[in-house]
């Protein structure tokens, strides 16, 4: 037997019945995967979907396409961030509890990091610094990787008549302001019901619903900003906010800058920015704001109160997937969720494409790297950096 098959044999095999030494390399492939993943995932969810389907799926073969988007059908339905919430289900299916603190952890940590430096430098000078020209190169790329996902996942997803028809549909319904878990509902609940048509048997699993609608009580008197009360304030935060960094800001506004009245709303704006501007999850922007309300307590009280919920859920979640698939009711409830899910990754491209693709350089450097994406196996991380260094000669020239 070759190396390459036995290193292939070894992979599929459980983390439980690994050996101690088999499992701290496979915990320690894991971690090296999502450091790299959370120092390059530019662009949003949608952006660190694409990249962890190609490290994880195409290049590892760690998971197929189908529990890929599966998992990425049931972090939908739960609050927290998504893309972050995805590496610890991933992390979790390769190394049980382990993996699941590592894989988020190491996700997460890059992001904190660098987060933490400018929220320092922006308190000593009350400015962010002028990176530009890093974005203006890198977004064209990640727009050809999230295209490159779409055109993978799209293969699994869309299955029938019913899950394109939900695709398209919640993609007209995004561009109508119709919210996004309203959405990922109504298509699970449409799908599961046409195909009972084809189907007599039981429920056999269980429904997932929102509860942020039951958990998001207020405080009626403002708590001081020390970093026991940011933690708190974010351990809510993260227990009940589904959506993009947009929704997040909605929800900052109002608790943070009207109600407990701790931050400007130009402070705000700035910590949104930075939270988007950096890699990794958007809601790093925890990690700023913590630092402006409480100095370095603060900036990890933050992060830990805003992630830690995400690591719980997945936690109680995750071993119910398969048992999710078993059922006839819950598997069509899934690909419509599925669907809707690849639907709502389409509408964030357009999105982030008439952003990205401001002039015929950033055109052609999403087109080049389209070209190589689809046409060879090429480790998304040298694409990034290829985009930085393209966007860094373009601002000297």
């Amino acid at each position: 037997m070759s190396q390459q098959s036995e290193e292939q044999l070894v992979q599929a095999i459980p983390y439980a019945e690994l050996s101690p030494l088999q499992q701290k390399q496979r915990l320690k492939e894991v971690a090296l995967v999502f450091l790299k993943l959370g120092t390059i995932a530019f662009g949003g969810p949608a952006a660190h979907v694409g990249m962890i389907n190609l490290e994880v799926v195409k290049r590892r073969q760690w998971l197929s396409e189908e529990k890929l988007l599966d998992l990425l059908g049931v972090t939908n339905l739960i609050p927290g961030p998504n893309s972050t919430e995805l590496a610890i289900h991933i992390g979790y299916e390769r190394g049980g509890w382990r993996g699941l603190i590592i894989a988020g952890s190491c996700f997460i940590l890059p992001a904190m990091l660098i987060v933490w430096t400018l929220a320092a430098i922006y308190v000593r000078y009350q400015k962010l610094p002028e990176l530009e020209w890093v974005l203006y190169g890198i977004k064209p790329v990640i727009i050809a990787i999230v295209i490159q996902a779409l055109w993978q996942l799209s293969k699994k997803a869309i299955k029938d008549i019913p899950t394109i028809v939900v695709g398209v549909g919640v993609i007209a319904a995004f561009f109508l302001g119709i919210n996004e878990i309203l959405l990922l509902l109504l298509a699970g609940l449409g799908v599961m019901l046409v195909n009972l048509r084809r189907s007599r048997n039981g429920i056999a699993g269980v429904w997932l619903l929102p509860i942020s609608g039951v958990l998001a009580v207020g405080t009626p008197i403002a708590p001081p900003a020390n970093w026991l009360n940011v933690f708190l304030f974010f351990l809510k935060t993260g227990s009940v906010l589904y959506g993009s960094g947009y929704v997040l800001l909605a929800f900052l506004q109002r608790d943070l800058v009207e109600r407990n009245q701790w931050l400007t709303s130009q402070q705000l704006l700035d910590a949104i920015a930075i939270g988007q501007f950096t890699p990794g999850p958007v809601f790093t922007t925890a990690t700023f704001i913590g630092y402006l309300l409480a100095g370095n307590a603060g900036a990890i009280a933050g992060t830990i109160g805003i992630f830690l919920p995400a690591f719980v859920l997945v936690a109680i979640i995750n071993p119910w997937v398969p048992k999710l698939r078993q059922s006839i009711w819950v598997s069509s409830a899934l690909d419509g969720i599925n669907a809707a899910s690849l639907g709502l990754m389409a509408a964030v491209t357009y999105t982030l494409g008439q952003a990205a693709l401001v002039d015929l350089l950033t055109v052609v450097l999403a087109l080049i790297s389209a070209i190589v994406v689809f046409r060879f196996k090429v480790n998304s991380a040298w694409l990034v950096l290829a985009g930085g260094i393209v966007g860094l000669v373009a601002l000297v020239i």
